[in-house]
């Protein structure tokens, strides 16, 4: 039976003996051959996209990860259309939750905090991602609970801004951060508003940038013994992404504008439209621009010297642009990317996202999977001397909360009475 804590009462026992808290990862130890974080324990606290997104990532990889989902759901659970699982749960969601085993509790109850204090002694990674000070309310504070009750603990908190500070505790959003970190000023076209990146990629940056700061605190307690916080927020996620505008800003003094798809300082490196669909081209060294003009049967540019380098080019680049996208306008999109790349000159089909998908390469990589279990995106990470796990479709709303408090040694009475309390959200 597990011993309840009291909100705030930092020096609450552990639980009793007859509860074996790193049992609740039933297949961490006997885990093989799903990749390097085999045997590693990663309580997964988090909602929405990056907390989750880095949960799965090192369940990709052969973490163990247990999501407690709170009795009203993750919210991107209703984030659809499209729908699957019976119209239960989005696309949304389950393209960030794959391969975790899903527990409900009610947070907010005394006896779900008693349950997550047993979760919380046998995991060897906690993400969260709640309101800043809310673990601290619950009796859970890192720096003055955690990390002395639990010395090993790696604890990943993100949030939107930080925990201090003068925008200390105020949610993040991925759009809010584009906007306030500098990163939607510079996306769109200089004639236009600025433009939202069309995918939430402060987020998904903060996740794998939380990846790599929890991998760095694993390896610090293999040498130290001590687990540490890993403190990331969207706001370093954000500010990580403007190169190579804040390094010219810093430089030159000069503030970077909009420059559509151009780039801010390579030309040509930009989307021109062929014959049957746009058409992305970089040509970003003297011998690329030689080569492109050589293919595209205008080689004579090569020796104008409006064009002679990427400084002569970038002053001449509205004109060049307009001589090399008559061009392009001429020649189909597969032709032209074929004698590019024997020409050596970076260029492609502007593909759509099932064109991308669907691609030879992209199946080949495995990065698009379609088999009797699953149909998603595949793994991104390939280790030559480790394998790693193959994704499995993300559970339903609490449908491990049994057998993870069972192999805990939670008895039949106890759970009984806590899924008749509402802590698993079931009256």
């Amino acid at each position: 039976m597990s011993t309840t804590i009291s909100v705030g009462d930092d020096t609450a026992p552990d639980p009793t003996p007859a509860v074996n808290p790193r049992a609740a990862w039933r297949a961490a130890d006997s885990a093989e051959g799903n990749g390097v974080l085999t045997g590693v324990r990663v309580l997964d606290l988090s909602r929405v996209l990056a907390g989750p997104y880095c949960a799965q990532t090192l369940a990709d990889h052969g973490a163990e990860v247990i999501k407690v989902e709170a009795p009203s759901g993750d919210e991107t659970r209703g984030w659809g259309p499209p729908f699957v699982d019976d119209d239960t749960s989005s696309a949304y969601y389950n393209s960030l939750n794959h391969s975790k085993e899903n527990i409900c509790l009610d947070l907010r109850t005394d006896e779900g905090r008693a349950v997550l204090a047993d979760l919380l002694a046998g995991a060897d990674v906690v993400i969260e991602n709640f309101k800043a000070g809310t673990m601290a309310r619950w009796g859970f504070d890192y720096e003055t609970v955690l990390a002395e009750r639990h010395p090993g603990l790696v604890y990943c908190r993100i949030t939107g801004f930080g925990v201090d500070g003068p925008m200390g505790g105020l949610p993040g959003y991925d759009a809010v951060l584009q906007s306030f970190g500098g990163l939607m000023s510079i996306n769109g076209y200089p004639d236009g508003s600025p433009l939202r990146v069309g995918v939430p990629i402060v987020d998904i940056v903060a996740a794998n940038m939380a990846v790599s700061g929890i991998l760095l605190a694993l390896l610090a307690r293999e040498r130290s013994g001590r687990g540490q916080l890993v403190d990331m927020t969207l706001l370093d996620s954000v500010i990580s992404l403007l190169h190579p505008h804040a390094a010219n800003w810093i430089a030159g003094g000069g503030i970077p504008q909009r420059t559509g798809d151009f780039h801010p300082t390579v030309v040509p490196y930009q989307v021109f439209p062929a014959r049957d669909g746009d058409f992305f081209v970089s040509a970003a060294n003297d011998r690329q621009f030689r080569s492109l003009v050589q293919t595209l049967g205008v080689a004579h540019l090569a020796n104008d010297p409006r064009f002679a380098s990427n400084k002569d080019r970038y002053a001449h680049r509205e004109t060049l642009a307009a001589t090399l996208g008559e061009r392009i306008a001429e020649h189909d999109r597969a032709d032209l990317a074929a004698r590019l790349e024997a020409a050596g000159v970076p260029a492609s089909s502007v593909n759509t996202i099932d064109e991308a998908l669907t691609s030879a390469q992209v199946r080949h990589r495995g990065l698009f999977l379609e088999t009797d279990t699953y149909r998603g995106v595949g793994v991104p990470i390939s280790l030559s001397d480790a394998g790693h796990r193959p994704p499995r479709p993300a559970a339903a709303r609490g449908a491990h909360t049994g057998e993870v408090l069972e192999a805990m040694g939670y008895g039949a009475e106890r759970l009984a009475s806590l899924r008749t309390a509402g802590v698993f959200g079931e009256a």
